[in-house]
């Protein structure tokens, strides 16, 4: 799959670096379970390089620094190449300082932001970042699309795996909406508005009238709506009004933080595991699990026995 992706990228000029890179996390994200970001996304990634909104050999700028803040211009470069960069300088300053962080502004969609959390947890660091992104969900008692579906992600070192908390702040994401779309299935629970105003578990209905619930209602709303304001007035870019006036999704801004955590006790972490699983569940069926658990469950099933794909998203890929 990633050599695919490869074979792709390098035709439409991207470096043999870059597009290792790119390939590899696409790949990636599709072997973890998150196909929306990883096959199913490639084919729109594809078309926005071929329109201009993303410039394979753009390289990232900084452009500023204060203390241990350093500020970059994306210039429009691949997110995801933007992304890898922005948190391993992250990383780098944190473990010279114990802590660091990085604002781009002017980049592009990072697609599964967990990638880059990850990657400060297996260097060692607590990893946080988020991303503003194109208005589709409405602010708490309105009806149009206002805010953005600001991803949010912290990670943290544990044993062989970290813990990875990356969320959408609506319900569903726009990706898992497709995803139960795709399969004709309705969502596990409510998950937006119709176009007439009523609550449903229809993803295609969600779709069509962008108006997804936001987490805890008037609480998501909130952290999306400040989510926005720290990476778009700290960094200098683009906030969500501006984003969507361009009427596609490019020129993001973005936030990457990391403290060194040389001092983490794993056995703390073990102990609020095993308690948070000690609950009885609702269903005898159902598990308790962290944050990341489901994901590398997932990634050691699919390493080895095959990545599922969409048959006709693969063969669409094969012909670019």
């Amino acid at each position: 799959m990633k050599q695919e992706f490869k074979r792709v990228l390098l035709k439409l000029n991207f470096s043999e670096t870059r597009a290792e890179l790119c390939g590899n996390i696409f790949a990636e994200n599709s072997r973890d379970g998150v196909y929306s970001h990883g096959l199913n996304r490639f084919p729109v990634f594809v078309q926005l390089i071929k329109d201009g909104f993303v410039d394979p050999k753009a390289e990232p700028e900084p452009v500023g620094n204060n203390g241990l803040v350093e500020y970059w211009n994306g210039h429009l470069a691949p997110g995801m190449y933007t992304a890898s960069l922005a948190m391993g300088k992250a990383i780098d300053l944190a473990k010279t300082h114990g802590l660091g962080s990085v604002f781009v502004k002017n980049t592009n969609h990072w697609m599964r932001g967990g990638t880059y959390g990850r990657q400060a947890a297996l260097a060692g660091c607590l990893g946080i970042c988020c991303s503003n992104t194109i208005a589709n969900m409405p602010p708490w008692g309105g009806i149009e699309p206002r805010l953005g579906n600001n991803p949010l992600v912290i990670a943290i070192p544990y044993k062989n795996e970290p813990l990875v908390l990356d969320m959408a702040l609506s319900q569903f994401s726009y990706g898992k909406l497709q995803e139960y779309e795709l399969r004709g299935e309705l969502l596990p629970t409510i998950g937006g508005y119709d176009v007439e105003g009523n609550l449903t578990r229809n993803p295609k209905e969600i779709s069509s009238s962008k108006r997804t619930l936001p987490i805890g209602f008037w609480k998501g709303s909130g952290l999306s709506f400040i989510l926005d304001v720290l990476v778009s007035a700290l960094s200098g870019g683009s906030s969500v009004a501006r984003i969507t006036a361009q009427g596609r999704e490019y020129g993001l801004s973005q936030f990457f933080f990391c403290i060194n955590t040389t001092q983490i006790e794993a056995s703390i972490i073990d102990e609020i595991i095993q308690y948070s699983k000690s609950s009885e569940t609702t269903d005898k069926d159902q598990e308790i699990r962290y944050p990341g658990e489901k994901t590398a469950a997932i990634r050691k099933t699919n390493d080895a026995e095959g990545i599922p794909v969409r048959e006709d998203i693969w063969q669409q890929v094969t012909l670019l």
